[in-house]
């Protein structure tokens, strides 16, 4: 441990560079970037490639335990615009409480088999369809969580309908003020990225729904195929620009650790570990 030397680096650089950077590289040839066309349909939503070839300018959106959301208009030139701290953090927290699950992927799971309209109140639920006049069509939310005022509501809904529930309050919320910054900073190209998408297919889903009905079709979700890579990618590439990390047969040893990574059926982690000689 004495020949061990810590380099301290700035998350958000190693994540715009880590972005960037593994887009470039492609692997197994098919692009890392990707979307999901019609998804306000569930029979016809599909995962279609995205060429990211020409990113400039791209809001980046971070979903951690909170959220970050970056404008970047070069490799060297990007601003936080701002964030919330209604994240994934929120998410499983909510969960844990509302639900008596004790891990993420257990919240997940319960989402997964849930239902939110029992617990959300709709549009349909107030006016009784449609509100034609502003163009609110009658299965939007109106108020989430709004059932729960009644009694006889709160009685007959599952957990798995209120950890469903807060996915959907989690993941609108985040859609909308990503649709505002976008159009405050006149970026139509909109990347999401975080741990909290690791191997969560419905919330991309979800943030693919609430971007395509904030912004009317104009704006696409856009995701990524490794979305744990991004942060270790950047940190390779700075401290490699800083002169900290040489050639594996001088200094050190650089292994990417892909355990079936190169296969389309690949959801976990890949790891990057620097081993210090």
């Amino acid at each position: 441990m004495a020949d061990l030397q810590l380099l301290k680096l700035d998350e958000l650089d190693c994540l715009i560079k880590g972005v960037l950077y593994i887009d470039s590289v492609k692997f197994n040839g098919h692009s890392e970037c990707y979307y999901f066309e019609n998804p306000t349909d569930p029979v016809q939503c599909q995962k279609k490639p995205y060429n990211l070839e020409n990113p400039y300018p791209l809001l980046l959106v971070n979903i951690g335990s909170g959220v970050s959301i970056l404008a970047v208009y070069s490799k060297d030139n990007y601003k936080r615009v701002t964030g919330t701290s209604l994240g994934g953090g929120t998410f499983l927290g909510l969960c844990c409480l509302l639900t008596g699950c004790s891990t993420f992927e257990e919240a997940l799971e319960m989402a997964t088999r849930g239902e939110s309209t029992t617990v959300d109140k709709l549009v349909r639920d107030i006016y009784g369809g449609d509100y034609e006049r502003f163009g609110l069509p009658g299965w939007a939310v109106a108020s989430s969580f709004g059932n729960m005022m009644c009694k006889e509501k709160r009685e007959s809904i599952c957990k798995e309908d209120l950890a469903r529930a807060t996915l959907v309050t989690i993941t609108n919320n985040i859609g909308s003020i990503t649709r505002m910054c976008a159009l405050n900073e006149n970026i139509d190209r909109v990347v999401f990225v975080g741990n909290f998408l690791r191997i969560n297919t419905l919330s991309m889903k979800l943030l693919a729904y609430a971007m395509d009905y904030w912004s009317k079709g104009q704006l696409k979700a856009l995701f990524l195929e490794h979305e744990n890579l991004e942060l270790a990618s950047g940190l390779q590439a700075l401290c490699s620009k800083r002169g900290q990390m040489e050639n594996s047969d001088r200094s050190g040893l650089l292994h990417t650790i892909e355990q079936e990574s190169q296969t389309e059926s690949y959801q976990g982690p890949i790891v990057i570990v620097y081993e210090i000689e």
